[in-house]
């Protein structure tokens, strides 16, 4: 059995200002960010993009299994906790301070049996995991804003080999960080089916893959998803389809990959 992975060291600071509570490692970058009268809603926009799964795939029920990797301020793991309750939720990171911190300050729930947190460097976690997930979220970075070894073909062909039937994966990548290179492995790790997002104003970009099935959907019944979603969440992805019709070939009415 390996043992547990060397904490990193670098400071976990809060701040807070106008209700808004924010998670930093030792800078002025946010790792996470919370508005305290409604801790269970995504703040930041990335993180509302990295829902967009939840359009993509029309089948009941789904996300039953999600693998989030890095935790942050716990905003994803919390939202999908909230809305989701037949959903079952594994969140690997590899601070304990970091879940220390969510549960303190940032309102992450202690309900280990819908939502398990493992202390462990996300890449060896895959390389032993024996379960497959509906979706796997990545969303983990050093305080130098590097992914290290989350940012690997090892890695991203290890997320696709436990991706359950219609199963997707989403990672959030940022423009200043080798994001090139970044897309291009995704690409080769998952066949060249991927679906990159147009860029967030902060920087980051969202970038799905799939294995199968794969992802044919019209603009129209993206909207009407949207709407749904709305109004069984309060998330709103109907910005982010705005962006995709702009960014899409013209005349293009439906969403493919």
């Amino acid at each position: 059995m390996k043992s547990r992975p060397t904490p990193p060291r670098h400071a976990i600071d809060i701040s807070e200002e106008d209700g808004i509570r924010c998670l930093h490692f030792g800078s002025d970058w946010i790792q996470g960010a919370m508005r305290v009268a409604r801790p269970w809603s995504l703040l930041l926009e990335y993180t509302r993009d990295m829902m967009a799964g939840l359009l993509l795939r029309d089948t009941p029920r789904w996300p039953r299994r999600v693998l989030l990797i890095g935790l942050g301020a716990g905003s994803l793991a919390k939202f999908l906790y909230r809305n989701f309750p037949d959903c079952r939720i594994t969140v690997v990171e590899i601070n304990p301070q970091v879940e220390f911190v969510a549960r303190q300050y940032f309102r992450l729930p202690d309900d280990p049996r819908r939502l398990q947190v493992e202390i462990a460097c996300g890449a060896d976690y895959l390389e032993n995991a024996k379960r497959r997930f509906d979706l796997i979220l990545s969303d983990g970075f050093g305080a130098d804003g590097r992914p290290g070894m989350l940012d690997t073909p090892a890695f991203y062909q290890a997320c696709r080999s436990h991706l359950d039937d219609a199963g997707l994966f989403c990672v959030n990548l940022l423009r200043e960080k080798g994001f090139a290179r970044s897309v291009e492995r995704i690409g080769e790790a998952f066949s060249g089916q991927i679906l990159q997002l147009p860029e967030c104003a902060s920087g980051n970009t969202i970038v799905f893959g799939r294995d199968a099935p794969a992802v044919e959907v019209s603009f129209v019944d993206l909207e009407k998803r949207a709407q749904a979603l709305r109004q069984q969440t309060r998330l709103d992805l109907r910005p982010l389809l705005r962006r995709l019709r702009q960014t899409a070939a013209d005349g293009t009415e439906t969403l493919t990959f």
